[in-house]
């Protein structure tokens, strides 16, 4: 954008901010203390434009508001500018979360998907499945109330927060043992026979700013009944490359991962070598990560809308339970 641009985009960024219609006085001197500097004239000026084009109103002396086709216009800049917004939440998600492998204590990363408890009842089988047969991350999730929450995300009164543990819990565990990890995309994952062939669709990291598997379950893309059935389905997993050299620890720290039930790597390369066909840097491994999300695609492919976030926020590891235990517990909520 040029200065224009950015200046317009800025004063709607603040008209937004309030519910009451602001003065250009009011407005300079806001946007002062964020260090944009603008004069009250300069500031009439571009508000008098925008009246014309129809992203501001004016309401008498008190000052304008933003109108409906100005939020559009400030969602749609900001909504370009957050293109790599995804990448820079995985890293920082990375960094924040506390689990510690060796004392299985701290916080893990989790998705949180808001479901009805007589829809996930009706699944729930299903749902088991996709954790016992190996299309999870792992093998434990937790079950939230009405009203409890997890990062800005509060459970309604007439939800349940079913959570997993995403799969960026690996790389902050990695990043712990001195292993930097390069999230690359996620896709929907073709399976045959229980064994993963191909990806057929992939959403790059740092060009989005909605997690890929929110997506491929929401569009109606994934196949889990089929992959529970006999192996032949389309689940969601992400590809994710390491330094070639960790190659031993990462091994070993999959298996410890596995044991606790956070087992999520389907594959780990070789140095330079290509899985599934995807080019692997140099001097990188490539790894095959499964999706975190995927147990809640069961209810979508059932018909129920369902509200997923992934990386929603931390949760403690101890408030995991393994997923047998889920059909006795939602007993309680019936």
């Amino acid at each position: 954008m040029d200065k224009t641009e950015r200046n317009r985009m800025v004063l709607l960024s603040a008209l937004n901010q309030s519910r009451e219609p602001v003065s250009s006085k009011q407005l300079a001197e806001q946007l002062a203390v964020a260090g944009h500097v603008l004069s009250e004239r300069t500031i009439r000026l571009y508000l008098h434009q925008m009246d014309e084009d129809g992203l501001t109103v004016q309401h008498g002396k008190r000052g304008r508001m933003i109108t409906e086709k100005g939020l559009g216009e400030l969602r749609a800049v900001e909504l370009f500018q957050r293109g790599g917004y995804l990448s820079a939440k995985i890293d920082q998600m990375t960094y924040d979360m506390t689990f510690d492998l060796p004392t299985c204590t701290g916080q893990v990363v989790v998705n949180t998907s808001l479901v009805d408890a007589r829809q996930l009842a009706t699944c729930v089988d299903k749902v088991c499945r996709v954790f016992t047969q190996g299309f999870a991350m792992g093998n434990r999730l937790a079950l939230l109330p009405p009203g409890e929450s997890v990062g800005d995300l509060v459970v309604p009164d007439d939800k349940l927060g079913f959570c997993t543990v995403c799969s960026i819990t690996l790389n902050g565990v990695l990043l712990k043992h001195g292993v930097p990890t390069v999230s690359r995309f996620g896709g929907l994952l073709e399976m045959r026979k229980g064994r993963p062939t191909r990806f057929v669709e992939m959403i790059h990291y740092d060009g989005t700013s909605i997690d890929p598997l929110e997506i491929f379950i929401r569009s109606g893309m994934t196949d889990y009944n089929g992959a529970i059935r006999d192996g032949n389905g389309l689940i969601g997993a992400s590809f994710r490359e390491m330094p070639e050299n960790s190659r031993d620890l990462v091994v070993q720290l999959a298996e410890r991962l596995s044991a606790i039930g956070l087992g999520a790597f389907m594959e780990v390369g070789l140095p330079g070598q290509p899985i599934l066909g995807v080019p692997v840097s140099q001097g990188r491994i490539g790894s095959l990560v499964i999706g975190g999300l995927n147990p809640i695609a069961i209810l979508e492919e059932m018909g129920f809308r369902i509200y997923s976030r992934a990386l929603s926020g931390l949760l403690e590891y101890n408030r995991l339970i393994h997923c047998e235990e889920l059909p006795e517990l939602l007993k309680e909520y019936l």
